[in-house]
């Protein structure tokens, strides 16, 4: 028996077919405040290109790739199955929708900073690295 998914009791054919307005009320209260208040500009330029991604994926069955700066879209179910590229500040991170990722916002897969890990002190580095031998 394969698990299906489900977001809050409903399949992902019935959130597909949901009203938006139906929608909103599944998702988390942050989520919720944001969507109630309407999309500005940018959000809305970037769902018109995803519903026209999706026909071209629908048509031609070839993976294309919505690039976009807007970090703070919320993902809803019809963008399920599509690949957006995020710009994480330096470049675009690809990130496949998958139906786990709604109700998240687009930035939280393209993380902005990387984990630093320091090396040893080098030549010259500062008075304290000169009792570090340097081999």
């Amino acid at each position: 028996m394969s698990k299906r998914f489900k977001y809050r009791g409903y399949s992902m054919e019935e959130l597909v077919t949901l009203p938006m307005d139906e929608f909103v009320k599944l998702i988390p209260s942050r989520q919720r405040r944001s969507l109630k208040r309407g999309l500005p500009k940018r959000q809305q330029k970037l769902l018109q290109n995803l519903r026209r991604a999706k026909k071209a994926l629908k048509k031609s069955r070839k993976v294309v790739v919505v690039r976009t700066h807007v970090r703070d879209m919320i993902i809803t179910p019809e963008m399920v199955g599509l690949t957006v590229g995020v710009h994480n500040g330096k470049e675009f991170i690809n990130v496949a929708i998958t139906p786990e990722h709604i109700g998240h916002y687009l930035g939280e897969y393209a993380p902005t900073n990387k984990r630093v890990s320091h090396g040893n002190p080098g030549i010259g580095a500062s008075r304290g690295s000169m009792y570090v031998p340097l081999k």
